[in-house]
């Protein structure tokens, strides 16, 4: 599983769930990490969101119902959930799961840097990667193919 926060209007943040964790509290707590307490939450009607309590302003909307009350929607998080489905069933088809989570923080660069321009995102991309080695062991995790 995936979970993702939207910053309307700003970045999105994106985290695999491994197995084993309760998804149910997960999703609170990654709320919780990455989003100021009395905020506005807008979420759709899953038993995940149940638990984020009064910290924050949290609006519902049931998609069985309505997809839009005024400005009660998901449907950015939604726009990047399409765009993350569509590039790991149509560009890289098989994914590995042991390397979801790269390709998760792939999209959410993609994602974030959406504006910029290829030079900036280049650019950008570069700067992170700078003094940074990757071998192939730990690509693999050690694991020999």
């Amino acid at each position: 599983m995936v979970h993702g926060v939207l910053e309307r209007g700003g970045e999105i943040r994106a985290k695999v769930v491994r197995k084993g964790r309760e998804r149910v509290a997960y999703a609170a707590d990654h709320i919780r990490e990455a989003v100021t307490p009395g905020s506005h939450v807008y979420t759709d009607i899953a038993a995940e969101y149940q638990r984020l309590g009064e910290d924050f302003l949290h609006e519902i909307v049931n998609h069985a119902i309505e997809y839009v009350r005024g400005r009660v929607h998901c449907n950015g998080m939604e726009n990047f959930w399409s765009l993350l489905k569509r590039a790991l069933r149509g560009t890289y088809v098989a994914v590995d799961p042991d390397h979801l989570e790269a390709y998760v923080d792939e999209q959410v660069f993609r994602f974030n840097n959406r504006e910029a321009t290829d030079w900036q995102r280049f650019d950008r991309l570069m700067g992170m990667v700078v003094g940074k080695r990757l071998t192939y062991s730990d690509l693999t995790g050690g694991k020999i193919r």
